[in-house]
């Protein structure tokens, strides 16, 4: 019997992570987490509060329309056990994934990883980071193109994304921080995610990006042939690298 290749990828992605950790080269989860309610709703969970002192919170949950919706998107740092949330305003698009990507290594990873040259991205088969999705790939390039890094990327099989790191060592854990308490302000998400810590050292970081990322971006035929893309012998629809590409106004950041 051979081997199943859903489980065959589980076993790729473990040892490209164990590979990059032996090299000192970083290793990141990456995935959006829940969209989330602005005002007072329930959120789901017990908080003790004084006897006779309900919070109080709305009984429907329809979007208040001054208050919209956060967009969580998180980096896990494999290695370092920390990570950063970038709280989104607008859409869940490949460029707001890559763009957290980007925040990440600014006031992050480059500072954990100085002698950084590859950087593994383990994500989940669909969304703003999916396999097929064109548009992840263009934004991968142009971060390649700006840090000088290789990236390699490793998706998870479809249906498995409960398996992620980010969502057992990061998600998790915010969740569990606000549990009970309503998400009245994007302040008080960015104040409950930075103060989530674990006894293991979880340290996260977090901010809010109130650029703009409008829906149904296309990628040209043009576009997509001129990726520096290295599509693996196992599994290419899953995995890949994308090489930087220099030119005489790349500017290293």
């Amino acid at each position: 019997m051979y081997p199943s290749p859903r489980n065959a990828q589980f076993e790729h992605i473990n040892e490209c992570v164990g590979r990059f950790r032996r090299t000192g080269q970083p290793a990141i989860s990456v995935d959006t987490k829940k969209k989330e309610l602005i005002g007072d709703f329930r959120n789901a969970g017990r908080e003790l509060r004084p006897k006779g002192q309900p919070e109080e919170v709305r009984v429907h949950d329809f979007m208040i329309a001054a208050n919209g919706k956060a967009v969580p998107y998180g980096v896990y740092d494999i290695a370092a056990n920390e990570g950063w949330v970038s709280v989104g305003l607008d859409h869940d698009t490949a460029a707001f994934a890559v763009e957290s990507i980007r925040r990440w290594w600014r006031r992050m990873g480059r500072k954990r990883h100085p002698r950084a040259r590859r950087l593994l991205i383990t994500a989940d088969c669909g969304g703003s980071n999916g396999a097929r999705l064109r548009l992840w790939k263009v934004e991968l390039q142009r971060l390649a193109n700006q840090t000088g890094l290789t990236i390699c990327v490793a998706h998870h099989p479809p249906g498995t994304s409960k398996w992620n790191r980010i969502e057992h060592r990061m998600f998790s854990f915010i969740t569990q921080n606000w549990r009970g308490k309503p998400l009245l302000t994007y302040k008080v998400i960015v104040q409950l995610i930075a103060a989530t810590t674990t006894d293991t050292g979880l340290a996260l970081a977090c901010a809010i990006d109130a650029s703009l990322y409008p829906k149904g971006g296309k990628v040209s035929k043009a576009q997509f042939e001129a990726l520096n893309i290295r599509y693996d012998d196992f599994h290419p629809d899953w995995n890949y690298s994308i090489l930087p590409i220099r030119s005489a106004r790349t500017v290293i950041i």
